[in-house]
C-alpha cells in the first residue's frame, strides 16, 4: 500500500528529511595556506612536511572531515585568485564547516616579476596597485595580504562556515639567543579582529618553543637543513600539535568537540 500524503504534511516530511540529513552530515574542515602547511603532495617525498599534513590525527574521524587543500608556492593573492583553487574550495564549503589559513611566507615576493607574480602589499590596508601581470597577460589589480585574508573570511562566513587564521610560522632566522618575529604575524591578526573571525597566534607559540629549545635544537631537529623556511616532520609534527590546542582552548569556535 502506497502511503499518500496532503501537500501541508509532505512539505512537513520534506522539512523533517532535510533537518535530519543535516545532522547526520560530517561537517568538513578545509585547510587552506602554503607549503608550510602543505609540502607537495603532503606525503614527505622531499624531506619536508607541512603542518596539514598532521593536523587531521587530532580529530575524530567519525564525526569530521578533514581535508588540507594548501599548496606550495601560493600567497593569499594567488591563491585566492585561482579558481582552481579557491573557489574549488568554496563550492565545497556548507553551513557549519570549518576553513583554517596560514599564507604570508609568499606574500613578500615581488608583486610583477616573470616567475610568479604573487607578492602582496604589505599590511592590512585597503590600498591596491593596477598592475600588468605577465603570467597571466591581463592587467590585475593587487590588493594588501590582509585584504585578501579579510575576502577568505567573508567568503567564507558568506557561506555559513566558520573562518580561522592562523599567523605564519617563523623562519629559522635568528637574532641571539631569539627568533626574528615577522610583521606579516601583526596583519594577520589586525585582518582576523577587521573580519571577526578567529585567530590562532601561530607565530608567537612557535617561536615560545624554539627559543626554550635553543638555536642548535632548532637547526637541527625541525627544519630542512637546505633552507630556513621548510620544516621537517619533527618541526611540522610540533606545528600541528601548537595548532590543535588552540583549537582546543577557544571553545567558541566549535572544533572543541569534534577533537
Amino acid at each position: 500500500m502506497k502511503l499518500k500524503l496532503l501537500p501541508w504534511a509532505a512539505v512537513l516530511f520534506a522539512l523533517i528529511s532535510m533537518s535530519f540529513l543535516e545532522q547526520q552530515r560530517k561537517p568538513t574542515l578545509f585547510i587552506i595556506g602554503d607549503s608550510t602547511v602543505k609540502n607537495g603532495q603532503g606525503n614527505g617525498s622531499n624531506g619536508q612536511w607541512g603542518w596539514g599534513s598532521f593536523i587531521g590525527q587530532y580529530f575524530k574521524s567519525d564525526k569530521i572531515n578533514v581535508k588540507n587543500r594548501a599548496l606550495g608556492g601560493t600567497s593569499s593573492r594567488t591563491f585566492y585568485n585561482n579558481p582552481k583553487l579557491w573557489q574549488k574550495v568554496l563550492d565545497s564549503i556548507q553551513p557549519g564547516d570549518f576553513v583554517l589559513m596560514q599564507f604570508g611566507h609568499n606574500d613578500s615576493s615581488p608583486i610583477v616579476d616573470t616567475l610568479r607574480a604573487r607578492g602582496t602589499i604589505r599590511g592590512n590596508g585597503d590600498d591596491y596597485q593596477e598592475v600588468y601581470n605577465p603570467l597571466l597577460k591581463q592587467h590585475e589589480v593587487v590588493y594588501s595580504y590582509g585584504f585578501y585574508l579579510r575576502r577568505f573570511v567573508k567568503n567564507i562566513q558568506d557561506k555559513g562556515a566558520t573562518a580561522i587564521i592562523c599567523s605564519p610560522i617563523p623562519r629559522n632566522a635568528w637574532e641571539g639567543n631569539q627568533v626574528r618575529r615577522s610583521d606579516y604575524a601583526l596583519w594577520a591578526k589586525a585582518a582576523a579582529e577587521q573580519a571577526n573571525a578567529f585567530f590562532i597566534p601561530l607565530q608567537d607559540l612557535v617561536i615560545d618553543q624554539y627559543e626554550t629549545m635553543g638555536k642548535k635544537k632548532v637547526e637541527t631537529a625541525f627544519f630542512d637543513p637546505k633552507d630556513a623556511t621548510h620544516t621537517i616532520k619533527e618541526g611540522a609534527l610540533l606545528n600541528a600539535k601548537l595548532v590543535a590546542d588552540q583549537l582546543k582552548a577557544q571553545p567558541n569556535i566549535g572544533l572543541k568537540k569534534f577533537m
